[in-house]
């Protein structure tokens, strides 16, 4: 026996797409952070060159390269946007041309 299925309202369709937004947002700031230093480690650095700081010289802190960075976002946000698309878009009409044709 199968149940019916339950579509949902407008109001509801917009409530998963917001939330899928905040959850693709929170997978990919997790993402995009794997393996690189940031916060605060206790401790001051043991030598600062005033004059060219390591931050300015270096490509990239740890972690991911930032092109990649780039494509997880790229990819979140295309999945993201083709899944609110697939929610948000308006249901087909019944075929009027049937019911004018009796």
């Amino acid at each position: 026996m199968r149940m019916p299925r339950r579509r949902l309202n407008f109001a509801q369709r917009i409530v998963v797409v917001v939330g899928l937004g905040a959850v693709f947002y929170l997978v990919g700031g997790w993402a995009t952070s794997l393996d690189s230093f940031s916060g605060w480690v206790g401790y001051a650095p043991l030598q600062v060159n005033t004059a060219t700081s390591t931050y300015e010289t270096a490509p990239f802190l740890g972690g991911l390269h930032p092109w990649v960075r780039f494509v997880i976002w790229l990819v979140l946000i295309a999945v993201w946007v083709g899944v609110s698309l697939t929610l948000l878009r308006s249901s087909p009409l019944d075929n009027p041309s049937d019911e004018s044709s009796s």
